[in-house]
């Protein structure tokens, strides 16, 4: 288990493994799963079913209207307690960035996927 002596409680980010996102990708109805990257690094590859919001844009997504958030994205907007909502990145850092203010805005259960998009392309083969 990680220790996080020196981080409050409030500011830890949840994290998937590979493993876990592997088994819910393509077959869960309730995975959301949000790729913060630039659109310039997702047109490089990206997570089968992911949705592409930038980092920068992240906040105010969360903050918008189910409908308006419907018409931008082309989803559902993610309700506070949706189960299985998970940011990634590049290599993890802006991922856990996007993770800590979803919680921050009250999404509960918001995880980043640590590994990220690196680590997802190395072990799928891409």
């Amino acid at each position: 288990m990680k220790s996080h002596c020196l981080t409050p409680p409030s500011t830890v980010t949840k994290e998937i493994s590979y493993e876990e996102l592997k088994a819910l990708v393509g077959k869960s109805p309730k995975l959301i799963l949000i790729d913060v990257r630039s659109e310039e690094e997702v047109a490089k590859g990206h997570i089968p079913g992911s949705i592409n919001i930038p980092l920068s844009t992240v906040e105010g997504a969360l903050k918008m209207d189910p409908d308006e958030f419907k018409v931008r994205y082309g989803v559902t907007k993610p309700q506070l307690d949706a189960p299985e909502l998970v940011f990634h990145c590049q290599i993890g850092k802006r991922g856990a960035m996007a993770t800590t203010k979803a919680h921050e805005l009250g999404y509960v259960n918001a995880r980043n996927y640590a590994g990220a998009y690196s680590e997802w392309s190395k072990k799928e083969g891409k």
